[in-house]
């Protein structure tokens, strides 16, 4: 009687779940990118090169050992394929240092690549890092930033390169700005005025205030003067010269646009072949 329940079960569990022939049914195509070669930015080793299966294996290795760690995966279909639009880790603060992770990914049509990644640090009170020593670690990774202000150091990517807006960032003058507001000039240069284009720091900014689908996106991807943007966001902590919390932000908008326009031809297709008329002539 076991035998024959077991049996049963294996035949039903291929009904049950997503199988690869219908994820290989949809053609993909690999999204544009504002990254390439050496300046392809990660968090945590995510980059825009990563697929919902290999963002989850970095985010399960970040948590690995914590008990208290939630996870939130998040599900969509295009047309009959399910697949993995978002993933959610986070942990508490404690005496350990809180932790979030979050990236979202296009549909199976545009290769389920990651298009936007945050990571959110909120350091317990016995071990925040100072501000000079975040900002080391950031620019030893990422480079020398585009602008500097406002509690941010901004990456801001076009043509596949780090836009620069004439300021002269080595680390001591990164730190002294980070508490100043931005350079009103330099800020000024990030928009395209003549086209009415505005710049990614806006764009950032609003990004992490909507729901992070490529449709409530797409808007504010058409209108920004860029291709893409990293933004380090440190707030300060018990005192001044020390970090509290640690936002990291990647924002592909190139890929926004170019994944949200092969989703919509895709679907556009698969919509237009099941509704063709299925009769046949009869017989005269």
């Amino acid at each position: 009687m076991l035998r024959r329940v077991l049996i049963a079960i294996s035949v039903a569990l291929p009904a049950a779940l997503p199988t690869a022939s219908q994820a290989q049914s949809i053609q993909a195509k690999t999204p544009d990118s504002a990254f390439a070669g050496k300046l392809r930015p990660d968090i945590l080793g995510v980059s825009e090169e990563a697929t919902a299966d290999s963002a989850r294996a970095i985010f399960d290795a970040a948590f690995k050992g914590r008990t208290d760690t939630r996870t939130d995966i998040q599900q969509q279909k295009f047309g009959a394929t399910s697949y993995i639009s978002a993933l959610n880790f986070s942990a508490p603060a404690g005496a350990k240092t809180g932790e979030a992770l979050s990236a979202n990914f296009s549909s199976p049509a545009s290769a389920n690549r990651a298009y936007f990644v945050v990571r959110n640090l909120t350091f317990a009170k016995d071990q925040q890092p100072s501000i000079a020593e975040m900002v080391k670690q950031v620019m030893d990774k990422y480079g020398v930033p585009t602008i500097v202000g406002d509690q941010h150091l901004y990456y801001v990517y076009r043509g596949k390169s780090i836009v620069s807006v004439g300021g002269k960032y080595k680390e001591p003058a990164a730190v002294e700005a980070i508490a100043r507001p931005l350079d009103p000039k330099m800020a000024l240069k990030l928009n395209a005025t003549s086209t009415g284009r505005g710049s990614c720091v806006a764009v950032v900014k609003r990004a992490l205030a909507k729901d992070r689908t490529l449709n409530s996106l797409l808007d504010d991807a058409k209108g920004a003067n860029c291709d893409g943007v990293l933004s380090a966001h440190f707030t300060p902590g018990t005192a001044s010269d020390r970090v509290g919390t640690a936002e990291f932000t990647l924002l592909d908008v190139k890929r926004v646009i170019s994944a949200a326009a092969i989703d919509s031809e895709a679907l556009a297709a698969t919509q237009g072949s099941s509704a063709l008329p299925k009769g046949a002539a009869p017989k005269l």
